[in-house]
């Protein structure tokens, strides 16, 4: 099982420092967000920082930048990381798009299929030479002079992800994807029932072998060297838990537990602004569906039970809730928990032509 880590981004200084540490302490990839900071400036430092650990923009979004921008940023980042990139991107809703953004929003599920195969058409451009010829309902790409063309990379293919929670993005997952990153609101049986389920769907209209395709995430992880370092943990999780829960789009994972109307308590609570009252609302058994809970000396353990044989890479969230001189898992942890057995191997090494 592979141990992934998200970095800080508040400047890109510290953002380098945290990449250096994380490839020292044994994680296997190290995350950015697209939240209060773009994502792919602090991947940027980290690879002329790092050289093994693969860097993932966890996530991307989309909509707001056409493919090309994409897939220009994402090559940029890949060769200059000797193939260590791994693109994690994602829709957003209807809201952001339209009022953040000032995008046109449409269904996102084929805009977002459309999307991905346009940026492989240029990194096919790019890579093996030919004219740029991708003709879709939403992106039309047919120019690429020789002066817009970086050399060739000789490396992999970049890995494609997508973050997915409902059925139709979980199917597109499987379909065209290198991996799924699940989203954090989300339980075991919810994976068993519905995530795997669904991602299978997508792999059998021509997706990767599934030892090629990664699962990722799928929940929280609250940890730390005693318990009250856990209860942080608990504590920040019981909050996301609150929020994520007040989105009526997320309430699917809810059903599967009879907490449909803990979902539209929330909800009615969010609509009155009632943001700090929510977390009340979330019980400690509600984030034991949620969340791995333990310490350092049991964190192993409790990510087996709630990972085990479901998830590829599970994501360490303890630098969000511990203390600076506190975060991240010890190296001998990270050792232990990467012994877990999953089906994925390994993204794939080989160009399938556009």
């Amino acid at each position: 099982m592979r141990v992934v880590t998200s970095i800080i981004q508040d400047t890109l200084q510290q953002s380098g420092d945290l990449a250096v540490e994380a490839e020292n302490a044994g994680y296997d990839c190290v995350t950015t967000q697209e939240n209060n900071h773009e994502p792919f400036m602090p991947l940027a430092v980290a690879a002329t920082r790092t050289s093994r650990v693969e860097l993932t923009t966890g996530i991307a979004l989309a909509f707001p930048r056409s493919p090309t921008i994409m897939a220009s940023t994402a090559w940029d980042l890949h060769v200059s990381s000797g193939g260590r990139l791994s693109l994690g991107i994602g829709s957003q809703v209807k809201g952001h798009n339209e009022r953040r953004f000032s995008v046109p929003w449409s269904a996102p599920q084929p805009r977002l299929k459309e999307y991905i195969n346009a940026m492989r058409a240029v990194w096919d451009c790019w890579e093996h030479g030919g004219d740029l010829k991708f003709e879709g309902e939403h992106y039309n790409l047919s120019l690429m002079p020789p002066n817009f063309r970086p050399p060739v990379s000789g490396l992999r293919p970049i890995p494609v992800t997508i973050a997915a929670l409902g059925p139709a993005m979980l199917r597109l997952a499987g379909e065209v994807c290198d991996g799924v990153r699940l989203h954090p609101f989300n339980t075991r049986r919810y994976i068993e029932n519905v995530v795997m389920k669904e991602v299978e769907t997508g792999r059998a209209r021509g997706g990767l072998p599934r030892e090629q395709f990664e699962v990722s995430g799928g929940g929280f992880l609250a940890t730390g060297k005693d318990e009250e370092a856990v209860r942080k943990g608990i504590e920040w999780a019981r909050w996301r838990i609150a929020f994520y829960g007040s989105t009526r789009t997320y309430h699917g994972v809810f059903e599967q537990h009879d907490l449909l109307d803990l979902g539209l308590k929330l909800h009615e609570m969010s609509k009155q602004g009632k943001w700090e009252e929510m977390p009340a609302e979330v019980s400690d058994d509600v984030v034991d569906l949620f969340a791995a809970i333990g310490t350092f000396d049991e964190i192993s353990a409790r990510i087996g039970e709630r990972y085990g044989g479901l998830v590829d890479a599970v994501s360490d969230d303890t630098v969000f809730y511990a203390d600076p001189d506190a975060r991240g898992i010890p190296t001998e942890v990270i050792a232990d928990i990467r012994q877990a057995q999953t089906p994925f191997q390994g993204f794939r090494t080989n160009w399938i032509r556009a």
